[in-house]
């Protein structure tokens, strides 16, 4: 009972000093009014307020006069099933149609065979060097006595794992795909159920394999998107693996092939990836290129012609390096705001981002962008560093073009009894509401 007559008359005394002197500080962390304490309403909407403006971004050359008003044309339009433009340093789709529609994706399929080979090869359970036996299976479905591309591998030899990566890579080589699918998992079955893992890794919501290979099959299936993701984990987890795909020819068993990819005679930016052909299928190609610090990955399904998707591709890059640009705007670990923090041993708590800040956009466009922090009205201690607690957003034109969590950049552990008990006393009397605190200044 005299407890609860001490927590009663430290309340009191509370409100009797701020009654009596609003001037003085009897806090004892000093925490100034909250900029959104005064807008707080007895809703359960959050409502909107204005805090600290965030950072400058980092800077840029500045657009020439009258840049912001050149427009951006719709992209080109192609005879194909589906298609799809990609930024590699974003993962932003700059221009797509169908581009998550189920296609066969032929040889194509070869992407994720070798991105698991490279896996492997970075767990170190199998080396560059390991003999490979081409068997029976392989020699058959994808040897020399088939319709498709093949290494022309000898049944029942054994092949250094590198030339087969090769092989697979620059020639298509159906057994090549084969004899290293059995070399990894026993079997192509049981290889094509670990593709399947990896694509759920991945995050490629349409895709399902059923073998190493793109030979048809109605269960194995792929689309537009999730080629140009695989595309950006090969390029990006298996740099190594990924300068195969830029070589234009390899030779085994006394028989040169070239690489397929016909981009790579026609433009010295372009290094990959794959492509792809059946009579379901159409023709399919993957490519990547790199201009100045800028990479672009495009995808073209259902192509009438090898020379159309060739086209197609060229068109869509050409397209994506003339009218876009991609510019870090915030780098990671360093705050973006710090609010004020309530029953914590600190007074603030600083918010950043885990990872560089980068977007793409149009050409020109950089300083009409806007950012905007979305947090919580009041933040009150403990945090664990990285522990999300709002969000950045960043959008132009009233679009939003990404959004990233705003995390803890230190632990901010509580405050001792006294300290949580006065702050405790305090939110008591603002009362508890929660506000969503939000800010959109322009980023110039």
């Amino acid at each position: 009972m005299k407890l609860l007559h001490y927590f009663a008359f430290a309340a009191l005394f509370a409100f009797s000093t701020m009654a009596a002197a609003p001037a003085a500080t009897p806090h004892k962390h000093t925490k100034a009014a909250h900029p959104a304490a005064s807008q707080t309403t007895q809703t359960a909407e959050p409502v909107a307020a204005k805090p600290a403006e965030l950072p400058t971004p980092n800077p840029v050359p500045h657009a020439a006069p009258g840049a912001l008003n050149v427009p951006t044309p719709p992209p080109p339009a192609f005879d194909a099933k589906s298609w799809v433009l990609m930024d590699y340093a974003t993962g932003q789709i700059l221009a797509q149609v169908n581009a998550d529609e189920r296609v066969e994706p032929a040889s194509i399929t070869k992407m994720m065979t070798g991105y698991i080979v490279s896996a492997e090869l970075a767990a170190g359970k199998i080396k560059l060097d390991d003999p490979v036996l081409v068997s029976e299976h392989a020699w058959r479905a994808g040897g020399a006595g088939t319709d498709g591309s093949t290494t022309f591998l000898k049944v029942n030899s054994q092949v250094p794992l590198k030339d087969l990566l090769y092989g697979m890579i620059i020639q298509s080589g159906n057994d090549a795909a084969i004899a290293l699918a059995e070399h990894v998992a026993g079997s192509e079955d049981t290889f094509a159920n670990l593709m399947n893992e990896y694509a759920a890794k991945l995050g490629l919501t349409g895709t399902h394999f059923v073998n190493a290979t793109g030979l048809p099959d109605p269960n194995h299936y792929s689309t537009a998107h999730d080629i140009a993701v695989l595309a950006r984990h090969v390029i990006q987890d298996y740099p190594n693996e990924y300068a195969i795909y830029a070589i234009k020819e390899f030779e085994w068993n006394g028989i040169v092939q070239h690489n397929r990819n016909a981009l790579l005679w026609r433009d010295a930016s372009v290094d990959g990836l794959k492509t792809g052909h059946t009579k379901e299928a159409g023709f399919c190609l993957a490519t990547s290129a790199k201009r100045d610090d800028q990479r672009l990955i495009a995808v073209v399904m259902g192509a009438p012609s090898d020379k159309q998707r060739a086209d197609d591709n060229q068109a869509l890059l050409n397209y994506g390096f003339r009218f876009f640009e991609t510019h870090k705007l915030y780098d990671a670990n360093k705050p973006l705001t710090t609010p004020e923090l309530w029953k914590g041993a600190q007074n603030t708590l600083a918010l950043g981002v885990a990872q560089d800040v980068l977007v793409t956009l149009p050409r020109g466009r950089y300083d009409a962008l806007k950012a905007s922090l979305k947090l919580p009205g009041r933040l009150i201690a403990p945090y664990k560093k990285g522990q999300p607690v709002g969000t950045l957003e960043v959008s132009l034109d009233g679009k939003t073009l990404l959004e990233r969590p705003l995390v803890a950049l230190a632990d901010a552990p509580e405050a001792g009894f006294f300290g949580r008990m006065s702050d405790g006393i305090w939110l008591w009397f603002k009362g508890d509401q929660k506000v969503e605190i939000s800010s959109t200044p322009n980023t110039q």
